[in-house]
């Protein structure tokens, strides 16, 4: 089993679409993953689920992180970085064995003009030091309010480009 983390609580978020946009992309490549969005998490999870405490709430996900061997990280930019609620879901995850030499591929997205390439670079960090196989090819993709069409498929011949190669590179990872 293999996760697609949708980095964001924000309802009706681009980073939820964008992970949709992969799950289906990658089920016709023969891959299943299933969506994990942070809109999932326990609303008290700072109460409930840190410093080795766990609630049968988080449970049922930490089991979903346990049981993936591979991720990717849909990534928007919040203020300069990645968000807080993506760091809050690392840090309640049961260490180091929920990462630890596990396969990681980020997806950067942004409304502005770098596809959140600083939020990445931090977040590269934090896979590093858990000890994640990070792809190297990472996706940036700036101005992702205008990168969907209705029916959430990328429709720029360049971002599509990538966005493949990258996808077969996770078939193969």
């Amino acid at each position: 089993m293999n996760l697609i983390i949708s980095g964001t609580n924000r309802k009706h978020a681009n980073s939820l679409k964008v992970a949709k946009f992969y799950q289906k992309e990658l089920a016709e490549r023969g891959e299943e993953f299933q969506i994990l969005s942070m809109e999932e998490l326990p609303s008290n999870l700072m109460e409930t689920d840190l410093f080795g405490k766990r609630s049968e709430e988080f449970a049922a996900i930490q089991q979903q992180v346990f049981d993936a061997d591979k991720f990717v990280f849909i990534i928007p930019e919040y203020n300069g970085s990645y968000p807080g609620v993506l760091k809050l879901f690392i840090d309640a995850c049961a260490f180091p064995s929920s990462f630890y030499h596990k396969k990681a591929v980020l997806v950067g997205v942004s409304s502005g003009k770098y596809g959140n390439i600083r939020g990445v670079d931090h977040f590269t960090g934090v896979c590093n030091y858990l000890r994640m196989h990070v792809l190297p090819l990472k996706i940036h993709i700036p101005h992702i309010q205008s990168e969907l069409d209705e029916q959430l498929n990328f429709h720029d011949p360049l971002t599509l480009k990538f966005i493949n190669e990258q996808l077969d590179e996770i078939v193969k990872y």
